[in-house]
């Protein structure tokens, strides 16, 4: 007989999952009889947040759902955190958990792991969660969950398994055929509005976010046939090559760069929720956009969120950006205006590359240090000042590259486990790094242990202030004593090196160069730590 755990295993294979994070528990072995005869490798976290955190950085890198195994009622309370970081990043999760049987739910009788209600405390982060009631329902539930992530907004979805219905006889459920769910296509009336704005434009402009990321060539195309400035937001980062000319990174928080998006005429915006953590970081407000609004998303509901459009289209970005290229080549376009396009971005760059101040030149050196030794890595970051710099000062050649935790949800400790999964999901081998500080890292030490586990060569950079400096710096800038933000500091290289990673402490620029290069042949995880004062006044 074939159970349902078994039944699920199989059908999640057939969906072309490679990798569970999980940690096993009581009311979860069921899942675990047909994980160990499949083709799945399974990765054991040391706490439910970081098996959602690899989740979600292996989802980013592959750009197809993680997918976790989560013990009832600790396991959800304890993974909630990470789907709230992927739900806010419109990131693919699927968790599976267990829940009391049918005949307890609800039922409030202390049975462990017991929650008066498990689906209703996870479903504000999640796009549904779904209790199964009979095996029967599982294949289509998993269809729900695949459609959701092919075709809509990708988020976190829970199905929960009562213990009885894991243990169900699930045999004629075996034959059962994944979905395959086509994105929407572009309207014709609307790419026909949108077309005729933007061929008209003298000063177009384009925005793009993380939802558009598989479009990364057709946007580029697109830019160069409007000779359009674009902005990217951090999710959308290697959109188009670093050093493009039409290019103005991801600096719409700053007020240079919002005197452009003033001057533009028409904005296209696609992928993007036009939210504060990407266009307001410094939350003071002010970001506008004056000119006609052209909005692409695959949500509908989002098109009309935060700056209402004057035309929007519910559509992939990719079949979008190309219908709107092949209307473009069908209709003149108006002469832009003189100084716009490659000379506009040229002169915005002149404008704030020696605007920077001095952490943020030390801490942009230590970034270009890693990425000129290590050429093709992929930065995962946690909410930690070299990130801030990052985000405003780094451009990279390729998307799927960049990707942190100071947007959106905001998480502390979320850059180790997500290193673990991204380097996981991209399955090639080529060096993964994470950017954490000596505050967050302490969220979720103990990961250290699953990447020597997991033999993950994760390099693990980690910027010590000795506390929370960022915090500190907000009290005292707003009159408020500190409290709370000195923290004890840990010998990390004793704590790593006792958790079986190499470890050392930076010295300087050509010392972290000669110590990246040894990092990226070692076939374990390496901390290299950097003292943020030391730094600061050896890299000038």
């Amino acid at each position: 007989m074939a159970t349902c755990g078994e039944v699920l295993v199989h059908l999640l294979e057939r969906y072309g999952v490679d990798h569970v994070f999980g940690i096993p528990g009581v009311h979860t072995v069921e899942l675990y009889r047909g994980l160990a005869r499949s083709s799945i490798r399974h990765v054991t976290p040391r706490h439910e947040q970081g098996a959602g955190f690899m989740a979600d950085g292996y989802a980013r890198t592959r750009g197809k759902p993680g997918v976790c195994f989560i013990i009832t009622g600790p396991g959800m309370t304890n993974i909630t955190t990470a789907m709230g970081q992927a739900y806010a990043d419109s990131i693919p999760m699927l968790v599976i958990s267990s829940v009391q049987a049918r005949s307890q739910l609800g039922g409030g009788r202390g049975k462990l792991h017991e929650l008066p209600n498990q689906s209703a405390l996870v479903a504000g982060v999640a796009a549904f969660s779904h209790t199964l009631m009979s095996a029967a329902q599982l294949p289509g539930v998993l269809a729900r969950a695949f459609a959701l992530f092919q075709a809509g907004r990708p988020r976190p979805v829970h199905i929960e398994i009562p213990l009885d219905v894991l243990v169900e006889n699930a045999d004629a459920l075996l034959g059962s055929t994944p979905v395959s769910v086509a994105r929407a296509g572009a309207a014709p009336a609307a790419v026909q509005q949108m077309s005729q704005r933007l061929a008209a434009a003298k000063r177009p402009l384009i925005l793009a976010g993380g939802g558009a990321i598989d479009a990364a060539a057709e946007l580029t195309h697109l830019a160069e046939a409007l000779g359009a400035p674009v902005a990217l937001t951090i999710n959308a980062k290697g959109m188009l090559p670093a050093a493009h000319p039409l290019l103005i990174g991801s600096t719409q928080t700053l007020p240079a760069t919002r005197a452009l998006v003033a001057e533009a005429d028409v904005v296209l915006a696609i992928g993007t929720e036009l939210a504060e953590t990407d266009y307001d970081v410094t939350f003071a407000g002010g970001f506008n956009i004056p000119g006609t609004l052209l909005r692409i998303d695959i949500d509908p509901d989002q098109t009309v969120r935060n700056y209402p459009p004057q035309v929007a289209l519910v559509a992939d970005a990719r079949i979008a950006a190309q219908a709107l290229l092949t209307a473009l080549n069908r209709q003149p376009l108006a002469p832009r205006t003189a100084d716009w396009g490659a000379a506009r971005v040229a002169r915005l760059w002149a404008e704030l590359e020696p605007a920077w101040d001095a952490a943020t030149r030390a801490q942009t050196r230590f970034l270009n240090a890693v990425l000129e030794e290590l050429p093709g890595v992929v930065f995962v970051g946690d909410s930690t000042q070299p990130v801030y710099s990052g985000n405003l000062t780094l451009n990279l050649d390729h998307p799927r590259r960049w990707f942190n935790a100071s947007t959106g949800y905001g998480t502390l400790g979320y850059a180790l486990p997500a290193a673990i999964g991204a380097w996981l999901g991209r399955g090639d081998g080529q060096p993964v790094v994470c950017l954490i500080g000596d505050g967050g890292l302490q969220f979720t030490l103990p990961e250290l242990a699953s990447a020597v586990e997991a033999r993950t060569p994760v390099i693990v950079l980690l910027w010590n202030n000795q506390g929370y400096e960022e915090i500190k710096k907000y009290m005292v800038n707003r009159d408020i004593e500190p409290v709370g933000v000195d923290i004890y500091t840990p010998d990390f290289i004793g704590v790593a090196t006792a958790l079986g990673c190499a470890a050392e402490s930076i010295r300087g620029i050509e010392h972290l160069r000669t110590a990246l290069h040894a990092a990226a042949g070692r076939q374990g995880p390496t901390l290299l730590e950097i003292d943020q004062g030391r730094w600061e006044l050896t890299s000038l």
